[in-house]
């Protein structure tokens, strides 16, 4: 048997292997050595965890989607349930239709079926080591066994893995994949091998989540300074900056609280030099007013926000997109401001190193929108192209700066000429009052309209440059499916089946959220029946489409149970509707 599907009289690969139990059982582990083994062997993997707010315990699973093709989504069909705890198997089961639940003796329990393939990971653990430290490495061979895999990689990967760990370890792991593998294709299940999955000459692919393309992105964007309070599902991003900020001359500093991390961002920006911070949605709250005062002293600042269900402490470590209305209102006042959304890990990276471009060149915060979703997900990419890329600080020469200069010089674009406190001897004079063009105080009404019309001209210029979505499938389509930020995956694969089935549907997928493109109110007036995706309860997005463009789409599609979409579950909900 092959899992897969047929495409054109081509057969892809499409396997889906779950790990399930509790926190501290090493499911991650589990989850990433399998991910990255078949990873080095040129498959594509897409991955993703639930979790959930607590150090132990619990039922935690991590979720891996095995491909030959590019994949961004999680299928519901599970293929290889691997069982840690009592509670994976129930759980689970009703999502393993044709394939097998591998557990150890001791989980099984009632649970034994002609697809249950108990291993006794323990004991196994034990013969080869004398611990039962190498359980679940016992569980990762178990699983290529009962896949058919070649263990040649999955050994070379653990010799690496463990190589600090000295040579008795590399050799203990080794053994216990292998002891594992042979329980399973040798032993008790011989014969029950009946996957045909085997490595695929290719160059080396990453393998990358959301939080780890946003730190490479602002390091290839020239991030000098990031300081942030810890806070899931965002922290992922200061702790890769800090992996390499020696390597990047960049400082990574752990505020306080959300209030000092983002006034200390504003600070670095001020003083010359590329700043972002990073948070989720309560942290954002406290940073508001420090949003406002890079609003009206005209200092870029990127931030970055994982959103999480809320309001408060929410659902911490699961997914929506419910701080949209929240980040384009957020802060009193008016005043310019970009909000962008990543659609897949690739983008996050692209879109980090556009959004510190926009916040230099126009002089304002620049909001990355992100969420768990996207943050934990794991894509498969060849290596990101960073040979052709540029950075421009969009500052003003030293031979355009005199003893006159003034910070907030009227200009026609209302982009003021930007120069670094210190340089060439001028005086760069900044005030959270509203001020003059030289930065002083200045209440008077003249003054006040001159200076509040100067900042928001930045919008015409910012509005030009604005990428429009995304379509995804047929053109003209009878129906269009409209989605912003993390959704891209699963939308993209629905239409992708749904266009198999001659279901004539597409996508229009947004990543440049606020403000939109000139030309996007065309695009959607063509459209004909519409329905926004979103997983918020409301339909933020739809509401923005509206107030904005003064477009009403025909229908929301809308998730708020702190998990994403799959494609599975946006065509049961089309079928439900009767779209379909």
């Amino acid at each position: 048997m092959l899992n897969g599907v047929i495409l054109g009289g081509i057969i892809i690969v499409d396997i889906n292997i779950k790990i399930g139990g509790e926190a501290g059982q090493g499911i991650q582990t589990i989850g990433s050595v399998l991910s990255r083994t078949f990873v080095r062997d040129g498959f594509y993997v897409y991955g993703n965890q639930f979790y959930l707010s607590r150090v132990r315990g619990g039922h935690n699973y991590f979720h891996i989607r095995v491909s030959d093709h590019p994949i961004y989504a999680l299928d519901e069909k599970i293929d290889v349930l691997v069982a840690l705890d009592n509670q994976t198997i129930p759980e689970h089961i009703e999502e393993v239709k044709e394939g097998f639940v591998l557990a150890d003796e001791s989980i099984v329990g009632d649970n034994v079926s002609e697809n249950t393939v108990s291993v006794p990971f323990t004991e196994i653990s034990k013969d080869v080591s004398d611990k039962k430290l190498f359980s679940n490495t016992v569980a990762v061979g178990a699983v290529f066994g009962l896949l058919c895999y070649d263990l040649s990689t999955l050994k070379k990967f653990l010799s690496e893995t463990f190589k600090r760990k000295g040579d008795e370890v590399v050799e203990k792991n080794i053994k216990a994949a292998q002891a594992g593998y042979d329980y399973v294709i040798n032993g008790k299940f011989e014969g029950i091998c009946n996957y045909n999955l085997n490595p695929q000459p290719t160059k080396r692919r990453i393998l990358i989540n959301g939080n780890d393309s946003v730190g490479v992105g602002a390091l290839a964007a020239g991030v000098q300074f990031l300081s942030a309070y810890p806070m899931t599902p965002s922290t992922g991003v200061m702790t890769r900056v800090a992996a390499h900020a020696d390597d990047f001359n960049a400082v990574v500093e752990q505020a306080e609280d959300e209030i000092a991390a983002i006034n200390m961002a504003i600070g670095a920006s001020f003083a010359g030099v590329r700043a972002m911070t990073t948070t989720s949605g309560g942290g954002f709250c406290l940073m508001t007013e420090g949003l406002g005062l890079s609003g009206i002293t005209e200092t870029p600042v990127v931030i970055f926000l994982g959103q999480r269900p809320g309001p408060a402490t929410g659902l911490p470590t699961m997914t929506e997109q419910g701080d949209l209305n929240f980040v384009l209102h957020a802060a009193q006042g008016e005043f310019p401001r970009c909000v962008l959304a990543p659609r897949t890990a690739k983008d996050a990276f692209n879109q980090t190193r556009r959004a510190f471009d926009i916040a230099d060149k126009y002089q304002i915060p620049v909001l990355i929108l992100s969420d768990q979703h996207l943050a934990d997900g794991l894509f498969t990419y060849e290596r990101f192209a960073t040979s052709d890329l540029k950075i421009n600080r969009h500052l003003l020469e030293d031979r355009f700066v005199g003893s006159d200069y003034q910070r907030y010089t009227i200009t026609e674009s209302g982009i003021s000429p930007r120069a670094i406190p210190g340089q060439n001897g001028a005086l760069v004079v900044a005030d959270s009052d509203e001020h003059n063009e030289a930065g002083r105080i200045d209440q008077t009404t003249g003054n006040r309209i001159r200076m509040n019309e100067k900042r928001l001209r930045k919008v015409d210029g910012l509005t030009d440059e604005m990428q429009m979505p995304v379509i995804h499938g047929i053109d003209g389509a009878d129906i269009s499916l409209i989605g912003w930020g993390s959704t891209y995956g699963s939308l993209a694969e629905a239409v992708d089946i749904l266009n198999r089935d001659e279901v004539s549907i597409n996508l229009i997928h947004f990543s440049d959220i606020y403000p939109f493109s000139h030309d996007t109110v065309s695009l959607l007036d063509g459209l004909n029946t519409t329905i926004c995706v979103e997983n918020n309860a409301t339909g933020q997005f739809a509401r923005l489409l509206r107030a904005e463009l003064g477009f009403e789409v025909s229908k929301k599609m809308l998730r708020y149970d702190g998990l994403p979409f799959t494609p599975q579950s946006v065509i049961r909900e089309l079928k439900g509707m009767g779209v379909i």
